[in-house]
């Protein structure tokens, strides 16, 4: 499994470097971190996914529909990465591999905006929307 996550590690360094523009600064903690957090998503969206179905029942917020967690990519000022719960119909749910986060600013600063998008793809720039799928849950991850 170490030997997973080094590999691992080692290409998102490699792939985030040739991403980023040579005038753009790289922070090879920021790296670590998403390569990190990205392993630790995959790694425990069972469980979450799990969890978060027994939570929400428990509640009696329940539902019948198919669940998984995916990573969040998510872009405005900054990059950065999470995971959230999706819900629909199994077919849809599973063709979703993320979710994009897109944030603005509504009526110049009083409103901050974020949009929650299932995609089929976790290239944030080549992606399709699923439509029938929806965010349940989000899930903060501490580092």
């Amino acid at each position: 499994m170490k030997k997973t996550l080094q590999i691992g590690l080692l290409l998102v360094s490699l792939l985030s470097f040739v991403a980023v523009p040579v005038s753009q600064a790289i922070d090879f903690g920021d790296i670590f971190k998403v390569g990190g957090i990205s392993f630790l998503i995959d790694r425990f969206s069972t469980p979450l996914n799990n969890f978060i179905n027994t939570l929400t029942f428990k509640h009696g917020a329940g539902n019948d529909y198919a669940t998984k967690v995916v990573p969040i990519l998510s872009f405005g000022s900054k990059g950065y990465i999470g995971a959230a719960q999706v819900t629909g119909s199994q077919e849809l749910v599973d063709r979703t591999k993320a979710v994009v986060q897109i944030e603005g600013n509504f009526s110049g600063n009083s409103f901050r905006v974020k949009a929650l998008v299932p995609i089929d793809s976790t290239n944030p720039t080549n992606f399709s929307r699923v439509q029938g799928v929806g965010v349940s849950a989000i899930i903060d991850i501490k580092i």
